[in-house]
């Protein structure tokens, strides 16, 4: 079990002052059996006059946030910690009928899983479908499990990332055909291509652990990150990090799950004035472990400062404005 801090800070500048829309945030981790939330604290200056809890339609903490007075800044800043269990390889413990491909969900389930089985981009030739079907053995019994494994790799491995701060997703025919993206690119891009196997799949929102001073080549980290999972009979919703390679919850911290990326925004909201008002957004995240705080803590100054990984890269967080 691993103890991790999240810092996140996001901050708004205007040429003027302007008034502010409701803005609404999700950054409180989904408790589960493999992370549980400890500490929670969120500062938003101007101070709002308002903030309201509730659940979304998956199950989501958003918090609302009705601001008062108008200001040229806008700041949110959000720190948590929790406790979480790495799962360094899957558990494919599935339903015996689910281990090999095509699987076939229960009528019960089906009821509840059938929108995040149906695709929803565009894709006239079936281009991502064909690109998905690569993957089934042919003429022969294909597994489940080294299926999926294998497409979510050949995305890490054949896909170039690139950091893209716009806000917005590409379709996944984008993808397939810049075979370039971000994170959330990708995991747009997996979802639409088990779900034209008619499989289960939605998206999630949260941070990933960059342990940056031994040199990984993680991507994603320093900022927010995207993934998703799949659902598998037996084993529930299985996280597949298509950007990193990641199958299983090693390093990833959710936050919010959700059937179609626009539902999921970690930050949006709305001022009153003109687009030119807008100056800049400025995001910062940190994830670190509680071992790692304290070894910097009795470091000398001098050497506290962590070093920057110029291969590491990341996605800054979206906001609607």
């Amino acid at each position: 079990m691993t103890e991790f801090t999240v810092k996140h800070s996001t901050v708004y500048r205007y040429g003027r002052p302007v008034e502010f829309g409701e803005h609404r945030l999700m950054f409180r981790p989904r408790d589960s059996y493999d992370q549980r939330l400890l500490t929670a604290s969120l500062a938003i200056d101007p101070e709002p006059s308002h903030i309201r809890w509730i659940h979304d339609v998956f199950g989501n903490c958003v918090a609302l946030v009705t601001i008062a007075r108008p200001d040229d800044t806008l700041s949110f800043e959000t720190e948590i910690s929790l406790e979480h269990t790495p799962q360094s390889t899957p558990d494919f413990r599935m339903s015996e009928e689910a281990a090999s491909y095509p699987l076939v969900y229960a009528p019960d389930d089906l009821a509840d899983l059938a929108p995040t089985i149906q695709r929803h981009y565009e894709d006239p030739a079936d281009e991502v479908g064909r690109w998905a079907k690569r993957f089934l053995h042919p003429g022969g019994e294909t597994q489940t499990a080294t299926m999926l494994m294998t497409l979510c790799y050949a995305i890490r491995e054949s896909f170039a990332y690139g950091r893209r701060t716009e806000m917005g997703t590409q379709t996944p025919i984008e993808t397939l055909h810049k075979r370039r993206g971000t994170c959330r690119d990708f995991a747009l891009f997996m979802m639409e291509a088990v779900r034209s196997l008619g499989l289960a799949a939605r998206f999630v929102s949260g941070y990933i652990y960059v342990p940056d001073r031994d040199g990984s080549q993680t991507l994603g980290g320093g900022a927010t990150h995207a993934w998703c999972q799949v659902y598998l009979p037996g084993a529930g919703w299985v996280e597949f990090d298509p950007t990193n390679g990641i199958v299983g919850n090693r390093d990833l911290i959710r936050v919010a799950v959700a059937r179609d990326p626009r539902q999921a925004i970690p930050l949006s909201g709305s001022y009153h004035g003109l687009a030119s008002d807008f100056s800049s957004m400025t995001v910062q995240v940190n994830v670190t472990t509680a071992a790692a705080t304290i070894a910097s803590e009795l470091l000398p100054t001098p050497l506290a400062k962590p070093q920057q990984n110029p291969r590491l890269k990341g996605e800054r967080a979206r906001s609607t404005r």
